[in-house]
């Protein structure tokens, strides 16, 4: 997609798509994003190799990544970011602060690496499979999934490694053992610690082994909920004045269709003070 003046929107559009339908569909009282840096993160200084097989961002896209800030300047919602952490981490770390107080938390993300935050008053919303519905995670949804509960998917993608992040496996370590050694021990400290326990004696001398890589691989893969975020309102609803700056810009990128639900929205938008799911 592109504006008649030849701007690229097509990445634009699917994000505003998809923000009108889980406005629409999920009604949060609140709404914040979060927003990776382009410095690199505390994960970078451990591990230079750290997303090292990830391709460049295409130029079309970072052209659309600018007009993306105009956006989300006319939404009015607060975003998140702290330089040295990950977008993931600011999340991490907004869903602790919600669920410590007692409010119920939804994130929308693309990003698999999210689900170890499920907890009883924190769901996730997967939206990263092209063509197919999102799909709901809460802690019954991780196990039917993985097998194992949210808590302990660290420890279990220490075991099999993650190729998107390029965090490495341990040889000879499938899926069907690391399952049930992330049953077993809640986490790569405790695996190590008692690895005596493991009855199958080459699965026991490969864990000792790599005992090393796999502490490298769980410090890059637990997300961090200790994010220094600024003293500033967390989340906030869709205005009126907000409202009429984004259809400004949406005139502006022609996005034609995306107006009336944007209007829809307003007249239908939750009061102030519902405490519902926040995406």
């Amino acid at each position: 997609m592109n504006t008649r003046a030849g701007q690229p929107t097509s990445a634009l559009y699917g994000f505003s798509s998809l923000l009108l339908k889980l406005l629409r569909e999920q009604k949060p009282s609140g709404v914040a994003f979060a927003i990776d840096r382009p410095e690199p993160t505390f994960r970078h200084d451990a591990y230079p190799a750290y997303k090292g097989t990830r391709d460049a961002v295409p130029s079309e896209l970072t052209r659309q990544l600018e007009t993306l800030e105009r956006l989300l300047d006319a939404l009015g919602f607060p975003r998140f970011s702290v330089r040295g952490f990950e977008a993931d981490d600011v999340l991490a770390t907004l869903a602790r602060e919600l669920s410590s107080a007692g409010e119920h938390t939804l994130i929308a993300t693309g990003d698999r690496d999210m689900l170890q935050l499920v907890s009883p008053l924190v769901q996730v919303l997967f939206t990263g499979q092209r063509g197919k519905p999102a799909t709901l995670y809460d802690e019954a949804a991780v196990v039917a999934r993985f097998g194992i509960p949210p808590g302990r998917l660290p420890v279990y993608a220490a075991l099999v490694g993650d190729s998107s992040d390029n965090i490495p496996k341990v040889k000879g370590i499938g899926p069907v053992a690391a399952q049930k050694l992330s049953l077993q021990f809640a986490d790569v400290a405790s695996l190590i610690a008692h690895a005596d326990q493991i009855d199958n004696p080459k699965l026991r001398d490969n864990i000792v082994a790599h005992a090393e890589q796999l502490r490298a691989s769980e410090r890059l893969i637990r997300l961090r909920a200790d994010v220094p975020l600024p003293d500033s309102p967390r989340h906030a609803a869709l205005t009126p004045e907000s409202s009429s700056a984004t259809r400004v810009l949406f005139e502006e990128l022609e996005f034609k269709s995306l107006i009336p639900r944007l209007e829809a929205l307003l007249k239908s938008a939750a009061p102030r003070g519902d405490t519902r799911k926040r995406p």
